[in-house]
């Protein structure tokens, strides 16, 4: 039976209280302390405040749209209600939103920080992250993380003067690693922050070793987790790959989509209060835990999606890569790379930026086309450049059982 808890009376009625009182956590990052690379341009006023003007440049970059074509979790498939990458940017800020508003803390910074974390994702997720992490590292040495890349998006790629507690929150989310709490480690410089990006393209272990500068990123980091970890249960049985929830265990945090992100905000809430960390209950942390190691045996280590992105995928990507480097290095203004990215790119900034993209080193302007390419986008691409090629991608129709 379906179990969903409620916080503590005594801190409801110690929250209603404080805003009636029009509380602000002492904790919450102040909008007037945000720190930009220009800090002359996208100054604050009353209808646009700093991190609302992050939120509006996010959503209104070209490459916004295209979350709506990029797997999630399940690819190759034409289903209309499973998620996809558009939803869970949405999801994930609701549900930190809900966190901080609660705990009084700076809700639009928030949002920016939700809204672009996945912007620099690859086509077909983690899989295809993976595919292009070892390509960009076997022609240069230097590693691919989408969360990293979605830094580069929106700093480089297209420099928008983003705040650097958007950008810190967006490099730091890892919703990969769980904590039983989330202590930020504040810090106000881009020397730092450009440091820190490096060091996540030549080491392996760095990406792991970044934490949050501020609680707002901290409250983002963690509904990561707690938005994927339902859903990605709920599409897998919308999908039929399992009956019902019932083969999930039904933890202390329960096991459906809903319980668990209810009984997760309530608990840090009722843990994280008034306090400049965020905490959830032993018990609570061990059956995060535990769902999402049983999400990882049951879904995500799926064979059949495995061989396709290995024997499929990955040999697609390459010709692609190979093929696309050559033409930049060759300067190839008619290949698809110039027409579709290299021209697309300076076109969009061009009220904004001095530089021209193409003087990008090769490698990483290849990295930036594939990153930027939805699913549909890269199987298409490949179609049209190899129409004899030996791979052939099969998309898993509506009416297919």
């Amino acid at each position: 039976m379906a179990r969903y808890e409620s916080l503590s009376k005594e801190l409801q009625e110690r929250i209603t209280e404080d805003k009636k009182n029009g509380y602000v956590s002492e904790y919450a990052f102040k909008s007037e302390d945000v720190l930009r690379r220009n800090m002359a341009h996208d100054k604050a006023n009353l209808w646009r405040p700093a991190f609302v003007r992050d939120v509006e440049k996010i959503m209104h970059i070209p490459l916004y749209n295209r979350y709506s074509d990029k797997t999630q979790v399940f690819s190759l498939l034409k289903n209309d209600d499973i998620s996809r990458r558009a939803l869970h940017v949405q999801l994930v800020s609701r549900i930190a939103r809900n966190i901080g508003t609660v705990l009084g803390l700076n809700s639009d910074l928030i949002e920016a920080i939700s809204l672009g974390h996945d912007i620099g994702h690859a086509p077909f997720g983690h899989a295809g992250e993976r595919i292009l992490s070892d390509l960009y590292y076997e022609h240069t040495g230097r590693l691919f993380n989408h969360n990293i890349h979605s830094a580069r998006v929106l700093d480089k790629i297209f420099p928008l003067n983003l705040s650097l507690q958007t950008l810190d929150g967006i490099i730091c989310h890892n919703g990969e690693l769980e904590l039983e709490e989330y202590r930020p480690v504040p810090y106000n410089d881009f020397e730092t922050f450009d440091r820190k990006m490096e060091q996540c393209y030549l080491e392996k272990a760095a990406i792991k070793k970044l934490v949050p500068a501020t609680l707002e990123a901290c409250v983002m980091r963690v509904s990561d987790i707690i938005a994927y970890l339902g859903k990605d249960r709920q599409d897998a049985v919308r999908i039929g790959m399992f009956d019902n929830n019932d083969v999930f265990c039904d933890g202390e945090i329960g096991a459906s989509n809903a319980e668990i992100i209810n009984n997760m905000i309530v608990n840090i809430i009722e843990n994280s209060y008034g306090k400049p960390y965020l905490q959830m209950d032993k018990k609570y942390f061990e059956a995060f835990s535990m769902l999402k190691k049983e999400n990882q045996d049951m879904i995500y280590y799926n064979d059949k999606l495995d061989y396709v992105y290995d024997n499929q995928i990955k040999p697609m990507m390459t010709e692609l890569y190979d093929v696309m480097l050559k033409d930049v290095k060759e300067h190839n203004t008619k290949s698809f790379i110039y027409r579709h990215h290299i021209n697309y790119i300076n076109n969009a900034t061009r009220y904004y930026s001095k530089k021209d993209y193409a003087d990008n080193e090769a490698n990483d302007i290849v990295v930036d086309y594939i990153a930027s390419m939805t699913d549909d986008y890269f199987i298409d691409l490949h179609r049209y450049i190899y129409p004899d090629s030996k791979y052939d991608v099969k998309y898993i129709g509506y009416f297919e059982e």
